[in-house]
């Protein structure tokens, strides 16, 4: 179990300056919500299941509609893109 929250802490410092140096704004979304994910299943191995949904609810969930939503708005991502077309 230590193995796995070591590897975990590891991945998520690698998400975190992941999205800090990302040039794409979608990838850098993407990664938040990773960020948000593993964070959240770190949470419940610190036994603190109130935390762990919020994250994924608010972090994992609304945040990052939130994000996709206001990049569409601006036009980073278009109709094309979002079907898969570059």
């Amino acid at each position: 179990m230590k193995i796995f929250e070591i590897l975990l802490l590891i991945i998520l410092v690698v998400c975190a300056i992941a999205a800090c140096v990302s040039k794409r704004l979608v990838t850098a979304v993407a990664v938040f919500m990773a960020y948000s994910l593993l964070m959240s299943v770190l949470w419940l191995l610190l036994q603190a299941p109130d935390l762990a949904i919020t994250e994924a609810a608010v972090g994992a969930g609304i945040s990052t509609v939130l994000f996709f939503v206001v990049l569409r708005k601006v036009n980073v991502i278009r109709k094309g893109e979002e079907k898969g077309n570059d």
